[in-house]
């Protein structure tokens, strides 16, 4: 059964940074590529950046490029999201699912919420 665990959301100031982070288990993980999407209120989840099995190709969404980062650990299983720079418009529930352009499970955890505020 694939689940993910997000963490490391929180309110943050325009211009702060935050990084979020994603357990991922029922799956042969180091085989995956791995993403994280946010949705909005009221709008659709989106794309924000994917990462490749090896980590060897990215895809960022152009709202997030030069600011977000991601990352990941193929030991432990994780998927990182490091988020600089961040604008009120940052602002949703971010999630993590396999993929590098579109998701791969219908299957989602909890998320994380990013609230970007002053």
């Amino acid at each position: 059964q694939v689940q993910f665990v997000e963490s490391g959301g929180g309110l943050v100031q325009p211009g702060g940074s935050l990084n979020l982070s994603c357990a991922a288990s029922g799956f042969t993980f180091k085989t995956f590529a791995m993403s994280w999407y946010r949705q909005a209120p009221g709008k659709e989840r989106e794309l924000v950046a994917g990462l490749s099995a090896r980590g060897g190709n990215t895809n960022y969404a152009d709202f997030v490029k030069g600011r977000f980062f991601i990352s990941r650990d193929n030991e432990r299983n994780t998927v990182a999201l490091q988020m600089n720079s961040l604008k009120a418009e940052d602002t949703a529930r971010y999630y993590c699912n396999g993929g590098l352009y579109s998701f791969i499970w219908d299957s989602w955890g909890q998320g994380t919420q990013v609230t970007v505020s002053s």
